[in-house]
């Protein structure tokens, strides 16, 4: 598909949350800090979704609130960029992270400069250094940038930024518990949508294991703590 990059004029940040008290503040404190270093405006959108906790009061000004009771990732990420149901051109942008992550101060402002290259980004992830054994955080290390030099495209909803009309031609996301992101992308590639991952800006997220989700990231750094050789 012939790629014609147009200007980003909006981003519209997406952050599902299902009893994220202890961590969305500070995920949210990040986006702001970042939005206000962005060179277009920039819409948070947080989708509460099915909380019993003290999510809903960490929230904070300056964001949208969604409330579902759908207890599914994929379905929550698309809800919260339905409700920007104007937002569907080439000049608007749809990113997308966890409530769980942080992203760095650059963030939207990297986002920027790679749409000028493609209309898929998904960006690299690194992990906090607080919650797992220094072996299992090694070996991921290992891992990830043996990927990397590979050019194995690793795809993270903790870190996804795509082209709005790119993400409604495909449907966005679909209502999956786990690999919601990496379906996305692999359905955009198939219709032949230029995913670029040089430059993207990359996201701290939590190692946290997967009491929560199984099947995700947490059940990969799970499984490295006992691998067949080290």
């Amino acid at each position: 598909m012939h790629f014609t990059p147009a200007r980003v004029e909006r981003i519209v940040a997406v952050v599902p949350a299902h009893n994220e008290d202890a961590s969305l503040s500070a995920c949210l404190d990040a986006l702001r800090t970042a939005r206000a270093l962005s060179p277009v405006p920039v819409r948070l959108v947080v989708v509460l979704d099915a909380c019993s906790d003290r999510t809903a009061e960490v929230v904070g000004g300056g964001v949208r609130c969604v409330t579902t009771d759908v207890a599914n990732v994929g379905a929550a990420r698309a809800l919260g960029f339905r409700s920007e149901t104007s937002s569907a051109g080439s000049s608007t942008w749809y990113v997308t992270t966890d409530a769980d992550s942080l992203v760095d101060p650059g963030h939207f402002r990297s986002i920027v400069a790679c749409a000028a290259h493609a209309p898929v980004v998904p960006g690299p992830v690194r992990v906090d250094e607080g919650l797992r054994d220094p072996v299992v955080l090694r070996r991921f290390r290992r891992d990830y940038a043996d990927r990397e030099r590979r050019g194995l495209l690793q795809v993270h909803g903790a870190n996804l930024a795509v082209r709005a009309d790119a993400y409604r031609a495909v449907g966005g996301f679909r209502a999956l518990a786990v690999h919601e992101d990496v379906d996305l992308v692999e359905r955009l590639g198939r219709r032949g949508y230029r995913i670029r991952r040089t430059g993207a800006p990359c996201v701290t997220t939590s190692a946290r294991t997967s009491t929560r989700t199984t099947g995700g990231f947490a059940t990969f750094l799970d499984e490295m703590a006992t691998p067949a050789t080290a």
